[in-house]
């Protein structure tokens, strides 16, 4: 059985902001990889911090299952690095190679051999040479095997350039969850610029593809690993922080098998509105590759849905947040029409350092935003309430809907042996966490000496 290469292009910071989800974010390559794939305009995250998410995707486990309950650099780690994706396809005959960003893993964890502990058979780095540039010398001598080629790219992440000319702030929005005002709307021009510069980098790669013949034989996989750096979104557990581009491009044909009908749909610009988690591209990897799926996955495979045995995928998806900068647990379930948020502690405030700094950040501070109180649960009818802004768990009339939420997200957390069911989460020692009362990270950080548990051992949970 013949086999597809696959690339898989991530971003970090990107939300669905680019132009195939309708946004005035000019991304013409990402366009074309749309319409020459198939689109999913509902696709989630499981939890809007950067390793998390990474490792949430890649292992096919929520990140309470998996170990990653904060960021890799931070100090926190995978609970078991084999059951990342690349030891997988490794194991089933893949050449595993990584070039640019990963964010599972930490180089002070892993010093010795970090690619291959962490499931690749090789780093793709050079001095002098870009992301782009050592993809193409890859590509030029490919292996043999079919590869599973990780290329990651730092943009849309902040530090943001300042706007370039063709972005001029006069003449964008920022994301709705800001008011439209000058430091917001030059805020969004400079993730436009940066949004750009990601469209040409991951172009630079798929023309590479393109040009050295391998484009007919490889399968897509394009994706980001959360909402975009402003207030209310990356980091939070709304559509906004929570909502991804996932975008899927097959090989020509049906490569692993010659009949299967799961390959043809994703070509040619479908679009998909159904609900789509990251836990579910290892199982949809497992399904069309013929692989078989490890036991610890808790996704489940768009091949059903791909080869129209059924016109749904999901009833709902889930998601977590625990540690950005600061401890702030929280837990959702959305279905279609709703979304309910639980937030676990006693600290009703925002926690500011979990929120990346930026002028948008610096407006919402002046106006009070750290004094808002945060309710303990929210309920958002996602019809009438598409913004996520009012909360309507305490309607009457939505009794049945809170209640029915609350059992679903119980259940799921039960299910994937969620700590927060017993109340606490453990943090590993040498986790390095803002301080207390910080406005931004940059205040500085305190590393834990020894392991810790939340909340008991944190005064202000």
């Amino acid at each position: 059985m013949s086999r597809p290469n696959i690339l898989y292009l991530h971003s970090h910071d990107t939300g669905r902001y680019i132009q195939p989800y309708g946004f005035a974010v000019p991304t013409p390559n990402l366009q074309r990889l749309a319409e020459q794939g198939a689109l999913f305009r509902q696709a989630f995250c499981g939890n809007p911090t950067c390793s998390a998410s990474r490792a949430v995707l890649l292992t096919g486990q929520s990140a309470h299952a998996n170990g990653m309950i904060g960021l890799a650099h931070r100090g926190f780690r995978l609970n078991d690095p084999r059951h990342l994706l690349p030891h997988t396809l490794r194991a089933a005959g893949f050449h595993t190679a990584l070039a640019g960003v990963q964010h599972v893993a930490s180089h002070v964890d892993m010093p010795d051999d970090l690619p291959g502990r962490i499931g690749y058979d090789e780093r793709l780095q050079r001095e002098g040479r870009t992301t782009e540039q050592v993809v193409d010398d890859f590509l030029r001598r490919p292996p043999r095997q079919p590869f599973f080629l990780d290329v990651g790219f730092v943009e849309t992440h902040r530090v943001f350039p300042d706007p370039a000319p063709a972005d001029d702030p006069r003449y964008l929005r920022p994301p709705l969850p800001l008011p439209d005002t000058p430091e917001t709307r030059r805020d969004m021009a400079a993730y436009h610029t940066l949004a750009r510069r990601l469209d040409a980098r991951m172009g630079a790669v798929l023309a590479s593809l393109d040009a050295r013949g391998l484009a007919g034989n490889t399968l897509v996989i394009c994706t980001t690993d959360h909402g975009i750096a402003f207030p209310a979104m990356k980091c939070n557990l709304t559509d906004h922080g929570l909502g991804v581009m996932l975008i899927l491009r097959g090989p020509d044909g049906a490569p692993a098998g010659g009949a299967d009908p799961a390959w043809r749909a994703l070509r040619g610009g479908a679009v998909c509105d159904e609900l789509v988690s990251h836990v579910d591209v290892f199982p949809t990897l497992c399904d069309l590759l013929g692989l078989t799926p490890p036991p610890w996955l808790e996704g489940r495979s768009l091949g059903p849905w791909l080869r129209g045995e059924t016109s749904s995928h999901r009833d709902e998806v889930f998601g977590e947040v625990n540690v950005h900068v600061n401890v702030e647990p929280q837990r959702t379930v959305r279905t279609k029409r709703w979304r309910y948020i639980r937030r676990y502690g006693r600290r009703p405030r925002p926690d500011l350092p979990n929120c990346d700094a930026s002028p948008s950040k610096d407006l919402w501070m002046a106006a009070g935003w750290a004094d808002r109180p945060l309710p303990a649960e929210t309920l958002h009818d996602l019809v009438f309430d598409p913004c996520e802004a009012a909360n309507a768990a305490g309607d009457p009339a939505n009794r049945g809907v809170l209640e029915d939420l609350r059992g679903r997200l119980d259940r799921w957390m039960r299910e994937t042996g969620d700590p927060l069911c017993e109340g606490r989460l453990r943090i590993p020692a040498g986790a390095r966490l803002g301080k207390p009362g910080a406005r931004h990270v940059e205040q500085g950080d305190v590393v834990l000496d020894r392991a810790m548990t939340w909340p008991d051992d944190f005064e202000d949970a």
